[in-house]
């Protein structure tokens, strides 16, 4: 065989590869800048120049394989290199990819709430569906809103026009069909838990013949315009299930962060503070967690009233996300300056360094009538909790496994924080390494019992505290300090 043909045969073993190797730079390219997008669309890697030197290291290993490709040099090598290029490339694409959709999900109920109204009849009642139903009771007034629209939505649904016999309250209308007044009642289940306060077992004595959800937009935007300096409203809200579910709020706390001096303050509203209620509140004085009834907008609003700031976020948990997050950190530690018992729990908390797992920190943060202070000492304690929570996550090993802390808290959280803002956040974690400084204060004030009314339930005899005016000045001007170092 002459020289010539054994070229030519040597130069047709090689083609299969060299095409192989320029479908490999077309997909290596195509992952390229799919993750290069996202990248820097959502502020991936921001930090140390990590994200400008991943874009350079993809550039050159491009040119470089496109040059072998082109003069047909280092076939295998070229192979390797884009294969291992391209499996990195797409580990990472999917790494953005699923911080995206965590995100989207924490995100997806932030733009409504959600109320289920229902209309009850008496456990015993002979009447199953709402076909039979002529008497409603219904306290149209506290509830004006919800109330017509369910109603509006029976006459639609059923072509039934109901007209509603109106009551003082919710309680007042379950008095009225357990003494045979009305036949039914209409229940906004946000307030079950205020009836159980006078009626324990109310939910054993009534029966659901009708049920529909509202679903109201929610419509918050970022108004504070200081780079790195915001408010987040942290809510822990008192049920189990949809985070969607209005209800009320019993933990209130003000988170104010400023990045540009590493520092978090905390700022605690007792939930039984006696404040004035916008919106279905009707401007009207209530203690502050009967405002999570008509919704999270309501509870940012009244903090705001009461502040004079702006809320530019707002993460809302409930207590089954507060055990899971416990739980995903591997327990907080707390100082605790006074010996109790837990009535969640029977847990015995005594004085110093205490070390919490899930259920002793629910314990830890619920308790009051143990205290020395009432509602004001849970309310600190809540501070220590939420303060040994955030230490946790700004550590360097709870910043790597954010993805998984964000995976199995997305079905108990809600936010309206979006992927950017929380990237830019772990962007300034990471690139500085400084841990943040966290201070807490509590407003104070005096309770009583029975002495001020309640807009959402009238005529109960409830526990109010009554806001003390320095207490709320020294608060304000806490929270404008940090904002403005």
């Amino acid at each position: 065989m002459s020289n010539h043909s054994r070229r030519q045969q040597k130069k047709h073993s090689h083609t299969p590869l060299r095409v192989i190797n320029l479908f490999l730079l077309v997909i290596f390219i195509l992952l390229s800048v799919v993750s290069l997008f996202l990248m820097y669309r959502h502020h991936f890697l921001a930090f140390r120049h990590l994200n400008v030197i991943y874009g350079v290291v993809i550039v050159l290993i491009i040119l470089a394989s496109l040059f072998l490709c082109i003069k047909n040099k280092a076939r295998i090598f070229t192979t390797i290199i884009l294969v291992l290029a391209s499996i990195f490339v797409a580990t990472t694409l999917y790494g953005f990819k699923s911080t995206i959709d965590l995100t989207n999900n924490l995100n997806k109920t932030a733009s409504y709430s959600e109320i289920e109204m229902s209309v009850v009849v008496p456990k015993d009642s002979k009447i199953t569906n709402i076909e039979a139903v002529s008497k409603l009771a219904a306290p149209v007034k506290n509830d004006t809103s919800n109330i017509t629209d369910l109603i509006e939505h029976i006459k639609s649904e059923k072509e039934i026009s109901i007209t509603p016999q109106k009551t003082d309250s919710y309680q007042d209308a379950y008095n009225r069909i357990k003494n045979g007044d009305s036949q039914a009642m209409v229940l906004n289940n946000a307030y079950v838990s205020l009836i159980e306060l006078s009626t324990p077992d109310f939910k054993s004595q009534i029966k659901t013949i009708y049920t529909y959800k509202i679903k109201k937009k929610i419509n918050r935007k970022n108004t504070n315009h200081k780079e790195g300096v915001f408010n987040i409203y942290i809510s822990g809200i008192d049920t189990f299930g949809s985070i969607s579910t209005v209800s009320r709020s019993d933990v209130n706390i003000i988170m104010t962060v400023n990045t540009n001096t590493h520092k978090v303050l905390l700022t605690t509203t007792p939930r039984d503070a006696y404040v004035k209620i916008p919106d279905g509140g009707g401007n009207q004085y209530d203690k502050l967690t009967h405002a999570g009834l008509y919704g999270v907008e309501t509870s940012m609003k009244t903090l705001e009233n009461l502040y004079d700031i702006n809320l530019d976020y707002y993460a809302r948990i409930n207590f089954s996300s507060f055990l899971k997050l416990i739980d995903l950190l591997g327990g907080v530690t707390v100082y605790n300056d006074q010996a109790f018992t837990s009535k969640h729990g029977n847990f015995d908390f005594p004085v110093g360094q205490v070390t919490l797992n899930s259920e002793q920190a629910l314990g830890f943060v619920r308790e009051r009538y143990s205290l020395q202070g009432g509602d004001n000492d849970r309310g600190r304690n809540q501070e220590k909790v939420i303060a040994a929570i955030i230490n946790k996550l700004a550590s360097s090993q709870s910043v790597t496994k954010l993805n998984s802390i964000t995976s199995q808290l997305q079905t108990s959280v809600q936010t309206n924080m979006t992927i950017d803002n929380i990237n830019d956040l772990i962007n300034n974690q990471l690139s500085t390494g400084q841990r943040f400084t966290v201070e807490s204060q509590a407003l104070t004030g005096h309770g009583s019992t029975g002495e001020l009314p309640s807009y959402a339930m009238p005529g109960a005899q409830l526990y109010m505290m009554s806001i003390d005016q320095s207490s709320l000045s020294n608060a304000k001007s806490k929270i404008k300090n940090t904002m403005e170092e």
